[in-house]
């Protein structure tokens, strides 16, 4: 098992850890903060003692273990290792995620599949088309953003879910359950949320820091995937200071 310090502090650059693992295509380490690809984020890169790490995933073989996908032969098992994130497309992701859980809040209806990027991310939901004006929405969304309502994470037992089952928003995909507690992404104030969802991923400290947004595109990809492309307004990647 990987310890997950991107769950304890999302704005972590750099990290020691041991190796406990040394794989075909990559090591394993005792903790990391390295987000593995899952729930539409894509898997963080950068560097392990210098070493380039093109990706970062999970293993389908050891549960809650994490792969840092680099050259393995540098390593041996309980070598420590000084990790750095390419933080400029880590924190664009968590921008990018945070804006997708505010489409949540403006749009009424179940979300069916995301994907986050860079440059682009995109949310499709399971509702009608006339019921999204792609120029209302932008407006409406950077209005959230401007607010800058605080984000906060914290874990709940699960028996919240069955208490209240609303607070998933995703159609084909539930959040995992057999570890006794879920963790919540909560936008606002924990009295009167924004939003609240299950979410494993990371997020920015406030909507403010998402920065202005563009809606690109909306459109039918079925009868329940209305899909919103989004990108960010200036036409950037770089990171807002952190």
């Amino acid at each position: 098992m990987t310890q997950k310090l991107f769950l304890e502090d999302a704005y972590m650059q750099e990290f020691d850890a041991v190796v406990v693992a040394v794989l075909p295509n990559g090591i394993a380490l005792d903790r990391t903060a390295f987000y593995a690809t899952s729930g539409g984020q894509p898997g963080d890169t950068g560097s392990l003692n210098g070493v380039p790490v093109t990706d970062t995933i999970k293993s389908k073989e050891v549960p809650d273990q994490i792969i840092h996908v680099c050259d393995p032969t540098s390593f041996s098992v309980g070598q420590t290792v000084h990790g750095k994130l390419d933080w400029a497309k880590r924190h664009t992701h968590m921008r990018m995620h945070t804006a997708l859980h505010l489409m949540c809040v403006l749009i009424k209806g179940y979300a069916t599949g995301n994907s986050i990027g860079t440059d682009k991310s995109r949310i499709d939901f399971d509702v009608e088309m006339a019921e999204l004006d792609k120029a209302d929405i932008e407006t409406r969304l950077n209005q959230l953003v401007a607010a800058d309502y605080p984000v906060s994470a914290m874990f709940v037992d699960e028996a919240e879910l069955d208490r209240n089952p609303a607070l998933v928003r995703t159609l084909s995909v539930q959040p995992p359950r057999g570890s006794g507690s879920i963790r919540m992404v909560t936008i606002g104030s924990a009295d009167t949320p924004l939003d609240r969802q299950p979410c494993g991923g990371t997020h920015v400290k406030t909507t403010g820091e998402i920065g202005r947004m563009a809606i690109a595109k909306v459109e039918n990809k079925g009868k329940q995937n209305k899909r919103i492309i989004l990108t960010f307004a200036d036409g950037t990647q770089a990171a807002v200071a952190a």
